[in-house]
């Protein structure tokens, strides 16, 4: 995903003049192209993300589109203040990158751990929040962002995640979703870099007789309730699945949404995501996923599980 995003700012800081790049002392090889073509608008803010905020809401102020980037939980939790501060409450157009969200550095610990960030976004007015699936949902979610005009939290993963769209898929209007597959068994709903083993959960699901609709997100804010929408109307269950605490995230908004719209069918959502609670002790992603039953064959024994209740 990362380096989609690199070549992607490149591409459209040829189209917009105005774009910026702000870093906190990290990619700093991988954007050498951008570097090389756009000398006078890299800038290395090192680190010191609570700056890098202030410098990105000053810069936007004065007419340009600063995009900063860096590990996710240090602009998010460091930097909430200037979040909520400098660029939600004056609505600036400046667009957020964490990279390596969820459990992308999970053997650096919990340090590095971001299972909070979309609850913390949430909670700002203003705010968009993209989370792409692949390295085209990224380039995607860039120019969604871009087009809004608005404060954007982009959320990627880290390096070697799998493609899951084979083209570059359409721009969305606000609501939308990005279909992968269809069925009639009921709607996986999810995100991120959960996408890739939704859809291989999704497989192990039809090998057993049971074909589910999957879903990208795609977003928080906007939610994606037109896919919601249809799912209630035909009474199929939704499992929302999130590299996220169970609290604040994804399937919180949509159960928050289905409570204030559709009253009576919050028992048609299942959220699975990770329990309110550290993670404690080394492992690699793939590990602390499968001691959490968040791989593939968990996922889909945990749905079919669900599916009879």
């Amino acid at each position: 995903m990362r380096n989609a995003f690199a070549s992607k700012i490149t591409e459209l800081a040829h189209t917009d003049d105005r774009t910026v790049l702000i870093a906190a002392d990290i990619g700093n090889r991988m954007f050498d192209k951008f570097k090389m073509r756009f000398q006078n608008r890299f800038y290395n803010c090192g680190i010191a993300e609570q700056c890098m905020i202030g410098i990105a809401a000053g810069m936007a102020s004065s007419g340009l589109r600063p995009v900063t980037y860096t590990i996710t939980p240090f602009t998010t939790l460091r930097c909430f203040e200037q979040l909520r501060n400098d660029i939600a409450y004056p609505c600036l157009p400046v667009i957020i990158i964490g990279t390596g969200a969820g459990l992308s550095y999970a053997n650096l610990g919990v340090t590095h751990h971001s299972l909070e960030d979309i609850a913390l976004i949430r909670t700002l007015p203003n705010f968009q929040i993209y989370c792409p699936g692949d390295a085209r949902e990224v380039e995607l979610c860039l120019e969604l962002a871009f087009d809004s005009d608005k404060p954007s939290y982009i959320r990627l993963g880290k390096k070697g995640e799998p493609v899951i769209h084979n083209s570059a898929p359409a721009k969305l209007g606000a609501g939308n979703s990005l279909p992968i597959k269809s069925g009639d068994k009921g709607l996986l709903l999810s995100m991120g870099n959960m996408l890739p083993i939704v859809c291989e959960a999704s497989e192990i699901l039809q090998k057993r007789g049971l074909r589910f609709s999957v879903h990208s997100a795609l977003s928080v804010n906007p939610l994606p309730i037109k896919v919601i929408d249809a799912a209630i109307v035909k009474n199929q269950k939704i499992f929302i699945i999130e590299e996220h605490y169970l609290n604040g995230g994804l399937g919180s908004a949509v159960l928050e949404y289905v409570n204030d719209v559709h009253r009576g069918n919050e028992n048609l959502i299942y959220r699975v995501g990770y329990d309110l609670k550290f993670l404690s002790g080394p492992g690699s992603q793939d590990e602390v996923r499968e001691s959490h039953s968040m791989n593939s064959d968990s996922l889909a024994d945990r749905i079919a599980f669900l599916l009879d209740l």
